[in-house]
């Protein structure tokens, strides 16, 4: 028998059609089918061209596909026109079985099914197109229902390794061309072949040659883990073509692994490499959603964001329908992806959050990170079921990220405030101050559209803070709350600045009103988010609280200074003759009646009982000048006027809704001591003034005794004194909350006289 040749990789003798006797010297024809008795020149090596034809026509043969035909053949019987053609297909030991059902070898840039299996010899008659028929429908059905049922078991058998390996060029090449079953197997026997020759098999082989082989093998391994490592990471870029060689790879993997105890071992970690082929595949994928700039697209980071999630869908939905079916059980498809996509995720949004990212950038990536993620949006899609697991869905990233997220999102809403609110005071001063605008009335109140325009902003913050969690909640509400504690002293400056320049006093008293509304509002609508931040509230409400009392005190202080004139002119001859002053304190004190008409509560019911407060103490405090004293029974008349005045006064202030009840008799019991007609009846009306006001002294009814015409002799000394033992009765200051008379001062001690021995006086009259 002939020497074999040496291209014929896997040894062991041809069956001829019948399965007898031997086929010897085969060498492939020109139409690529073996011709017996073809001289064959012993001493030439094949070329490598015939010898990767001769390792490609066995791969094909153990395709599938090939076992298919044959089945075809048999069942159309004798009369098909393919009988003696064994040789060619489906035979084979059962030892060179396929790594798996369905497996396919493909070439990168060619099409599926490239090798071309010839049925029949030159001689044998074509068969007609409606024998051939039956056969390609038969080869379509099976292909489609072994892609459906696609399983590779975990369990396999190895194909036989070659005792002699290809040559490291040819099996170099069939890395390239991605047979990769046949090119792992040569390396297999490759290894085997240098273990021989360790082990003594090889005694003629140099120390040299020995590592030049070692050195080709390990090259080998490199240029296949490079080329599993491409066909994994672009796996899912092309789900059809790569399909197939994944159960080579997958195979490959586990051989390895079996393998990775012998001291021969070259690579170790089959299993990571996939692993991290498989990261890269994702980050690729990743890496090509778009991602437009913000100068082009205000809404960019949401737009991107959206179609990376619709992409990691569709990705894992391949994993899911197409790759997992190439694999073994013991790969974990479909987890192994959903975890580098977890990782590779998390390091894309590390990347973005690089950027100078501005508040609604921030909650796009919380609300895709927390709320969208591991919805049905994304990780929770029904297409993904029921392989995604419930605690499967949660995206990983570094510790601390999501918090550093948070804070970058609270503030850069603490910016964006600060920015509404100086847009809110410019808006104020250009649209409203400097063109004199008059406040709109809202429901019977001066109204703003300020504080609405910084609650809607608070609120919205707020609110989409809220939609990622509590604690994000009570970040911002401590953000706003910071921020707009800072706002009224800037406003107030602004509007001070621009006021003590106004002319118009009534529509500059109008403002005051309207922003005493603004703040008042303000003030109530944050104490909604006491709950979350206790501390920061409470300092704005203070906050608040203060500058609504200073622009009551400026509107309060431009109302004294109206009045000081007319007021100074009370209680002197001029005022007894006429009413004119009068008339303008009243004319002044309804007009700011209005209005407090339309400043809202609470703070208009104090300011109401301030103003009424500052109008009886100065107009008690004229009595306590001495600027004039009332005679020839003059006191009665002036009693009179006063009393008439009060009740002007106190019919005001009750229609201002004043709660200071406790002033209005005041005006009774000064007007009974200055129009009673002797000293006993003084005495017996001092018992109800020292009983309501109890900080009344014996200097301000020396000073009303004065206006009252009694400026000196026994009967001012005998109502002094009467004074003090009503005093000295009560033994106690009274409710300091409702001083008046303390607050009141006396110009001129008038006592002096009224000590004085009667014999220092040249007479003891009245006055006349």
């Amino acid at each position: 028998m002939a020497e074999k040749g040496q291209g014929d990789v896997e040894g062991g003798e041809s069956k001829g059609p019948e399965g007898e006797g031997t086929t010897p010297n085969l060498e492939k024809g020109k139409n690529g089918i073996a011709q017996p008795d073809s001289p064959m020149k012993k001493e030439k090596k094949p070329g490598v061209m015939k010898v990767l034809r001769e390792s490609i026509r066995r791969v094909g043969e153990k395709n599938p596909l090939a076992s298919n035909i044959r089945g075809s053949r048999e069942k159309l019987g004798p009369d098909s026109g393919m009988e003696g053609n064994t040789t060619e297909i489906g035979a084979r030991s059962p030892a060179s079985q396929s790594l798996s059902p369905g497996s396919q070898i493909v070439s990168p840039g060619k099409p599926t099914g490239r090798f071309s299996f010839r049925i029949g010899g030159k001689m044998d008659k074509a068969p007609k197109p409606d024998q051939l028929q039956p056969v390609a429908e038969t080869l379509r059905a099976e292909k489609q229902e072994s892609v459906k049922v696609m399983e590779v078991e975990e369990e396999y058998r190895l194909p036989e390794i070659p005792f002699a390996p290809l040559s490291v060029m040819q099996i170099n090449k069939l890395i390239e061309m991605e047979v990769l079953e046949e090119a792992h197997l040569n390396l297999l026997s490759l290894r085997e072949e240098l273990k021989r020759d360790r082990e003594g098999g090889g005694e003629d082989l140099s120390s040299m040659e020995h590592a030049k082989k070692e050195k080709d093998l390990n090259l080998l391994y490199s240029a296949l883990r490079e080329k599993v490592t491409d066909i994994v990471r672009d796996s899912n870029k092309l789900p059809s073509r790569n399909k197939e060689l994944l159960v080579h790879v997958a195979r490959i993997i586990q051989e390895e692994e079996k393998r990775e105890g012998d001291p021969d071992s070259v690579v170790k970690g089959w299993r990571d490499i996939w692993r991290a082929a498989v990261q890269e595949g994702v980050q690729a994928n990743i890496g090509r959603v778009y991602l437009d700039s913000r100068e082009q697209n205000k809404s960019w980071l949401a737009v991107h964001l959206g179609l990376l999630g619709k992409a990691i869908v569709e990705d894992l939905e391949n994993v899911k329908n197409e790759l997992q079916g190439s694999y073994p059980p013991s790969f974990k498809v479909f987890p192994t992806y959903v975890g580098c996509y977890h990782r590779a995720v998390g390091q894309h949004l590390k990347k973005i959050m690089q950027q100078n990212l501005d508040s609604k950038d921030c909650y796009h990536v919380l609300d895709w990170m927390i709320n969208r993620y591991e919805s049905e949006k994304i990780m929770g899609s029904p297409t993904l079921q029921p392989e995604m697991k419930a605690d499967g869905k949660t995206l990983s990233f570094e510790d601390g990220f999501l918090d550093q997220i948070k804070e970058t999102y609270s503030n850069r809403v603490q910016t964006d405030l600060r920015n509404c609110l100086e847009k809110s005071i410019r808006l104020q001063s250009d649209e409203i101050w400097s063109v004199g605008k008059s406040p709109e009335i809202e429901e019977d109140f001066y109204q703003s559209e300020m504080h609405m325009d910084i609650m809607t902003v608070i609120k919205s913050y707020v609110k989409n803070s809220c939609r990622i969690d509590t604690g994000l909640e009570k970040r911002v509400v401590h953000a706003c709350s910071t921020e707009l504690k800072e706002f009224p002293q800037r406003f107030e400056g602004e509007f001070k600045q621009w006021s003590d320049t106004a002319t118009d006093l009534s529509l500059k008293s109008a403002y005051q009103v309207t922003y005493i509304n603004s703040f008042t509002i303000l003030r109530e609508q944050m104490e909604v988010y006491r709950e979350s931040c206790p501390l920061q509230v409470e300092a704005l409400g203070k906050e608040m609280k203060a500058v609504v009392d200073r622009l009551g005190q400026s509107l309060l202080e431009q109302f004294q200074t109206d009045m000081r004139p007319y007021l100074r002119r009370m209680m002197t001859r001029k005022w007894l003759s006429t009413d004119e002053d009068f008339q303008q304190i009243v004319k002044i004190t309804n007009h700011l009646s209005q209005h407090c008409r339309l400043m809202k509560p609470p703070y208009v019911q104090e300011f109401v009982n301030k103003v009424h407060y500052h109008v009886v103490k100065e107009y008690v405090s004229q009595l306590m000048k001495n600027n004039y004293s009332c005679k020839n029974r003059k006191h009665e008349k002036a009693a009179a006027k006063m009393k008439e005045q009060w009740a002007g006064l106190q019919d005001i202030f009750e229609e201002m809704n004043s709660t200071s009840d406790w002033l209005h008799p005041v005006g009774k019991h000064l007007c009974d001591i200055i129009g009673e007609k002797n000293s006993k009846e003084i005495k017996d009306n001092l018992a109800d003034l020292v009983k309501d006001y109890p900080d009344f002294s014996k200097k301000h009814l020396s000073a009303v005794l004065y206006f009252r015409g009694m400026v000196r002799g026994r009967e001012r000394q005998a109502v002094l004194r009467r004074l003090g033992e009503l005093k000295h009765a009560a033994g106690h200051p009274g409710d300091k909350s409702r001083a008046l008379f303390s607050d009141i001062q006396v110009a001129v001690n008038t006592d002096c006289l009224a000590n004085a021995p009667l014999f220092c006086l040249s007479h003891s009259s009245i006055g006349s």
